[in-house]
């Protein structure tokens, strides 16, 4: 295959917005779009090189498989291996466990797979997660597990039906993409049948191209980096994605590749030096950036300051033209003179390399992630979440969208995100004799209720609406049938993007629609510290305290103002003049992280809102 510098230098347009987008650094809002030219380029090259052998008789899958383990193997272990030390030092037991369960993922190409399961990409946890980026390594070589066959199997028919099997494959995964944002947005994103599409995209553009010379067309290349640089500029988090608006960046990528030959000013910007050095080191950068940056934020414990992701985003640059220079080239290479000269070695390398990662990766899970008993084990004991989570979503599980049966009991309805999860269990156990229970599950964010028209919604925002995914589809006349029946609706949640004026205007209508029934409770976010926690002895629990969040106070403020009476603050339970403390000697933990309580906390949390004046008269109506 020709080498073609313009796509090393694409490369680098792809990978310095990424670094950048998770820097934090804002002017790059949509700089995760990268990943959707990375996987272009992906499906352009392999294919390339997959149609060549086709064409030529010597294609091998075995040959194919030892390029995939030679190229993407030596520097993603390289770089486990370093965050490895670093993991134990600066992560808490149930941070390493969670790391080590996501080395075991990356091991096994299902890293997309796990942090699906997780949370979604662009929840605050993710900026904490060391090998969170792994999972486009995931989706391309899930792809790449079965693409080769594909095309052995679909050649012998003839280009054309290469050709249009490979549309239709697309175009199915493009409407799995399409509904899937709508409907399950966070699987969407991370798995590969709705991200198919973007790679087969590549694989298209390398039919089209191959033993064809390429076209030129400034107006077509120069096109396609625009619709690259406005995704990159102008896409944020709240842009649904994948979706009809990820056309930009992978049609601008596919132009680019089809129409930017030497004549074309395109060529020139992205054939220079500087891209094209910056391209050959792009996987190694993709790579260390993401470990740079989670390890930095967990050993602050708060968003560190521009200054240093500059300077960790510099050196991700660094770590990667030393990994590429050390041990990318010298792994790539094959006969006399490299490192595993041979395919068997390669293999058998690449077997031992993982079974070394899963031992370990085992041997901390088991631990449960308190490795060398670097921690007393009665608090490591106690800080397993588990049960409390498990706790706080059992209720809502159960009791979500669940219709009212009783008529001599007082009907509560709880609406909100996962925190209201911690309201409901606390009502429940101190009104579960006297009332009966329903509650509306919206994702974090969307907590704020809207009304126009006569009909709930999120947020007015389409853009912003997305985000809450199907919560969204709650929001029918089934909802507005609970909210009539119900005898007092509590609306739990961060409130973090609480826009006062809209909100007054909101609770108004919501009160004139289904009377006077509502009661807002406020966030009870604090600056939570899980290793502060976890280095203490047993016995120095409880004088632990943690002030609220900055932001807490004044969403808290602000909403108390908007709703007068109807306002609750759970943190009056949970706090004193000092601090909010997180463990009660007899009683066990009150927090387990920043938002939400343990089964003590929400009980806690349940007595002081069923005192609140409003809520005591509709309780008791």
């Amino acid at each position: 295959m020709k080498y073609r510098p313009e796509v090393d230098g694409l490369r680098a347009v792809a990978v310095l917005p990424v670094i950048l987008f998770h820097a934090g650094f804002q002017v790059f809002s949509g700089g995760f779009v990268g990943v959707d030219v990375f996987f272009v380029i992906s499906g352009y090259l392999i294919t390339s090189i997959l149609i060549g052998e086709l064409e030529a008789g010597n294609f091998s899958i075995v040959r194919f498989y030892e390029r995939r383990a030679r190229r993407i193997l030596p520097a993603l272990y390289t770089v486990l291996l370093v965050c490895v030390p670093f993991a134990i030092l600066l992560m808490n037991p149930y941070q390493v466990q969670k790391f080590f369960e996501s080395v075991t993922s990356v091991i096994f190409f299902v890293s997309n797979v796990f942090f699906w399961r997780q949370h979604g990409y662009f929840a605050e946890a993710s900026e904490l997660q060391p090998l969170l980026h792994t999972w486009s390594l995931a989706v391309e070589e899930q792809y790449y597990l079965l693409f080769p066959i594909f095309l052995w199997i679909v050649w012998r028919f003839g280009r054309s039906r290469v050709f249009w099997s490979l549309a239709v494959v697309s175009f199915l995964s493009f409407l799995i993409c399409e509904w899937g944002w709508r409907n399950k947005p966070d699987a969407n994103f991370f798995l590969a049948p709705s991200r198919a599409w973007e790679l087969l995209a590549g694989s298209i553009a390398a039919l089209i191209l191959a033993g064809r010379p390429q076209r030129s067309s400034n107006l077509a290349s120069g096109l396609g980096l625009a619709l690259i640089l406005f995704s990159i500029f102008n896409f944020s988090y709240t842009t649904p994605f994948p979706s009809f608006y990820t056309l930009a960046p992978v049609v601008g990528t596919a132009l680019i590749i089809l129409f930017a030959d030497r004549q074309t000013w395109v060529f020139s910007i992205l054939a220079s030096r500087p891209l094209v050095g910056v391209g050959m080191i792009s996987y190694s950068a993709y790579l260390w950036h993401q470990p740079l940056f989670a390890f930095a934020r967990i050993h602050t414990s708060m968003e560190p300051s521009r200054i240093l992701m500059a300077t960790l985003a510099l050196l991700s640059l660094v770590l990667a033209y030393l990994t590429w220079r050390w041990v990318e080239q010298p792994f790539r290479k094959k006969g006399h003179g490299a490192l595993f000269p041979t395919r068997r070695r390669v293999f058998l390398a690449s077997a031992a390399g993982s079974v070394v990662f899963v031992a370990i990766s085992m041997g901390a899970i088991q631990s449960k992630g308190n490795i060398f008993n670097r921690f007393d084990p009665r608090v490591v004991e106690m800080m397993d979440v588990t049960e409390f989570q498990d706790l706080t979503w059992k209720a809502k599980r159960d009791l979500n969208m669940a219709n009212f049966q009783s008529q001599d009991r007082t009907k509560i309805l709880v609406i909100g995100d996962s925190t209201s999860g911690d309201l409901l269990n606390g009502l429940i156990a101190t009104l579960g004799d006297t009332s009966e229970f329903s509650s509306v599950t919206i994702q974090v964010g969307c907590g704020n209720l809207y009304i126009e028209r006569g009909i709930i919604d999120l947020h007015p925002d389409a853009f912003r609406a997305w985000q809450c995914g199907s919560s969204a589809s709650y929001f029918d006349q089934s909802v507005q049938s609970l909210i009539s029946e119900a005898d007092v609706v509590f609306v739990a949640s961060l409130w973090f993007d609480f826009e006062a004026e809209l909100m007054e205007k909101s609770w108004a209508r919501l009160v004139e629609e289904f009377g006077d029934k509502f009661v807002a409770v406020g966030a009870k976010s604090i600056d939570f510290d899980a290793s502060e926690i976890m280095r203490a002895e047993y016995a120095e629990l409880d004088g632990i305290e943690f002030a609220p969040q900055e932001r807490t106070t004044e969403v808290n403020l602000r909403i108390s103002e908007v709703v007068g009476d109807r306002f609750v603050d759970p943190l009056g339970p949970l706090c004193g003049e000092t601090g909010c403390r997180i463990y009660k000697a007899g009683e066990g933990l009150i927090f387990y992280d920043d938002a939400h309580t343990t089964a003590y906390g929400s009980r806690l949390l349940g007595a002081e809102v069923a005192k609140n004046e409003l809520a005591r008269a509709l309780l008791t109506n």
